[in-house]
């Protein structure tokens, strides 16, 4: 299962996890006005929808492979689009001048704001085409449930790294600093990786 292609897509999926979007700077937003506790709650409320979408698309997954092996292949393609659209993105706020905002923070009592955090992921179709997408690049065609469930805590584990580690980061004054110093630099350096991941998802089939 875990082969050296499989590690190149998992740090993929730390990139795209990690790359500015409405989880990652609305958790960033969070630590920085409302405070370390309140960020890693409403990160924590990310993960948790991230994970009821993860393990839905898995078990979705796992039921159409048995009859039409052909959709893994109609989802890799959406995963390469997306991560084409994400180096694109990625691009355009690399040449943006001046300063890019970096979320706006979620306020209210730590249940409201956990709520908050998991009602990004569940009312976003995206999030179950990104799982589905991410299983089709990764497993074989013929990935039985447990094979599709095992990748799962193994990605979910990244999902977990980036956005309990942007709560952190984002709590502290320095760090915040710094960050808006490297941006543009920052996005440069995703809009490649997501533009050459995506190319070679395309181009290579894992087996």
């Amino acid at each position: 299962m875990i082969t050296p292609a499989f590690i190149a897509i998992w740090f993929a999926w730390l990139m795209a996890g990690g790359s500015p979007g409405p989880a990652t700077m609305g958790i960033a937003g969070t630590a920085m006005t409302e405070g370390r506790r309140a960020g890693l709650v409403f990160a924590l409320g990310i993960c948790a929808g991230s994970a009821a979408w993860g393990i839905a698309a898995a078990l979705g997954l796992s039921a159409i492979m048995l009859a039409n092996v052909w959709v893994f292949e109609v989802i890799r393609y959406f995963g390469v689009a997306y991560l084409g659209w994400l180096a694109l993105k990625a691009l355009r706020r690399a040449v943006t001048a001046g300063e890019v905002p970096l979320g706006k923070p979620v306020t209210g009592s730590m249940r409201t704001i956990l709520a908050k955090g998991a009602a990004i992921h569940l009312t976003n179709p995206k999030a179950i085409l990104s799982w589905g997408s991410i299983y089709a690049i990764v497993a074989p065609n013929d990935a039985s449930l447990w094979v599709l469930l095992g990748y799962f805590s193994l990605l979910y584990a990244g999902s977990l790294l980036i956005f309990i580690g942007y709560a952190f980061l984002f709590s502290s004054a320095r760090m915040v600093s710094a960050y808006r110093r490297a941006r543009r630099w920052f996005d440069f350096a995703f809009a490649g990786f997501f533009g050459v991941a995506s190319y070679k998802i395309l181009t290579v089939r894992l087996s």
